[in-house]
């Protein structure tokens, strides 16, 4: 039963609510921890209207910092727990994509996620990765609201 957990965190509290969960299932089983972060490319265009370059290798180290520290940070807790750890950071345009691809690279019988519950324009707007992974993975997820 579940003992390898892989746990999407994006640094948010829900995913922080997720981690104490990760880490209970796998003192539970036995299991282990590989947490993964996924750093999305810039949400803006390099070359504006103007004709000016705008440099996105700024928002890259900013955002993979952040993803670093997000990884860190599930890294303390579960070792705090004593429960085996791994992590990693990708960068995609797909971020379920990669979800499901370190689930299967790592051999993860179960996916932990947080759910924002998005809902109307901003479900329209940002999507939702939990409902694409759902979607697309043959692994069971539990979802965390």
């Amino acid at each position: 039963m579940f003992k390898s957990i892989l746990l999407p965190t994006d640094g948010s509290p829900l995913s922080d609510k997720a981690l104490a969960t990760a880490i209970e299932f796998a003192q539970l089983t036995g299991g282990k921890i590989t947490a993964i972060c996924v750093i999305q490319p810039a949400p803006f265009n390099a070359i504006t209207d103007v004709g000016v370059v705008l440099d996105a290798s700024g928002y890259l180290d900013e955002m993979r910092l952040s993803a670093e520290e997000h990884v860190k940070r599930v890294d303390a807790a579960a070792t705090a727990a004593g429960v085996p750890f791994s992590g990693l950071v990708a960068f995609s345009t797909t971020p379920y994509e990669e979800i499901i691809a370190a689930a299967e690279q790592h051999q993860c019988d179960l996916i932990l996620m947080a759910s924002h519950g998005r809902s109307g324009f901003d479900k329209f707007l940002m999507g939702s990765e939990t409902q694409k992974v759902l979607e697309h993975t043959k692994l069971p997820v539990l979802v965390l609201h």
